[in-house]
């Protein structure tokens, strides 16, 4: 498929990962039938338990320099090997894990460390999951973090960008935050997320990132890949191609959008430029329709044209993502797009899972996960 957008639909998440010990953030008890029952008014944490932790590297290529390697000469790159482009993962598998483990991608001047500990100190994701009893895959995508061994080289973005990216991820506009904001507020969170951004270390790639995903899955078996903005796109096409991906929850995609060919949409202008969806032939886009697929967006999203980019951004992405889980609906599909603000969860940012809500967040998944079987 074609490289995707990766501008327009970015992403961020922040601060350190959770290593899974006892703490003060908060946790919830919802996951299915048998849930857990600590803290299960969602403040404070027990201890957790965790049976197995550790991390790998999966996918990737390896170029070889021609000729032969000389152990006198070893600067000379001649007969030597670079072994690069894999997806890096930490995983975490609680005691008594449920059947299906989750898969966390992270957005676009990310990496996995965004859905451990939220920029002001709490859970995130990767720690409130495992609590609800599912293992948690958290990846570093290729040429991103600690998975940045590239075997194609970039020059480094070192553009001063961080106001941008402020109104980008709808905190509010710079300096201020959005009235009812759920985002952390304050100069030590804005400090921490700031500093979870990197750079790319070589060029984002569809196909190198798709096939890294798809690895892990050939890796870890069945499971549920969560995918945050840029991450979506990528992820349509590694479930596509992975029969064990049984289920997506995309937070915010950005870019990617697909349809059968004959039925993409209209380009939607913004401020922010001009979103295109993509074209599939219609047998490869029927595999997205065999998987249940959750779609959620947060607040702050017009529904008029402003000329406010970082916001107008998003009301094309979001009505083109109407069109997209329509499509799949009326090939047969089963897909729910859930707009936050719409079922009365507002002041949600960009990056749902590091907002002061995000209990609430993560029982919207967890509800959707138990009703469509995927829980147990």
């Amino acid at each position: 498929m074609k490289r995707r957008d990766i501008v327009m639909g970015l992403t961020a998440a922040a601060a350190a990962p959770a290593v899974g010990f006892a703490s003060s953030a908060q946790a919830s008890s919802k996951g299915g039938n048998d849930d857990m029952t600590e803290a299960a008014d969602g403040r404070g944490s027990a201890p957790l338990t965790i049976q197995e932790q550790g991390s790998f590297a999966v996918g990737g290529t390896v170029i070889t320099t021609p000729g032969t390697f000389d152990p006198r000469n070893p600067t000379n790159p001649a007969g030597q090997t670079l072994h690069g482009d894999h997806a890096h993962v930490f995983f975490q598998k609680p005691v008594r894990a449920r059947r299906l483990p989750l898969v966390l991608w992270h957005g676009y001047k990310q990496s996995g460390v965004g859905w451990g500990t939220t920029p002001d100190g709490r859970e995130g994701f990767q720690t409130i999951f495992l609590r609800r009893r599912f293992a948690v895959y958290t990846l570093d995508q290729p040429r991103r973090g600690s998975a940045g061994q590239t075997t194609v080289s970039t020059a480094t973005d070192a553009s001063t960008s961080d106001q941008w990216f402020y109104n980008q991820f709808r905190f509010g506009l710079w300096p201020d935050t959005y009235p009812g904001g759920q985002f952390p507020t304050g100069a030590e969170a804005r400090e921490q997320f700031f500093r979870s951004m990197l750079p790319d270390t070589g060029p984002i790639d569809g196909e190198v990132l798709a096939n890294g995903v798809s690895a892990l899955f050939d890796e870890i078996g069945a499971g549920i890949l969560v995918t945050h903005s840029h991450a979506g796109g990528f992820g349509w096409d590694a479930t596509m191609r992975n029969r064990n991906i049984k289920a997506v929850v995309a937070l915010e995609p950005g870019s990617g959008f697909v349809f059968p060919e004959g039925e993409v949409p209209d380009p939607m202008p913004s401020s922010a430029g001009t979103l295109a969806g993509e074209a599939l032939p219609r047998e490869e886009f029927q595999r997205l329709t065999k998987v249940p697929i959750l779609v959620c967006y947060g607040d702050n999203i017009p529904t008029e044209p402003t000329d406010i980019a970082g916001r107008d951004n998003w009301r094309v992405r979001l009505a083109m993502a109407r069109l997209f889980v329509d499509a799949l609906n009326r090939h047969g599909g089963d897909a729910t797009l859930v707009h936050l603000p719409e079922i009365g969860i507002t002041g949600n940012s960009h990056f749902l899972f590091s907002d002061l809500n995000n209990i609430q967040i993560a029982d919207q998944i967890s509800d959707f996960l138990a009703k469509k079987g995927l829980s147990r």
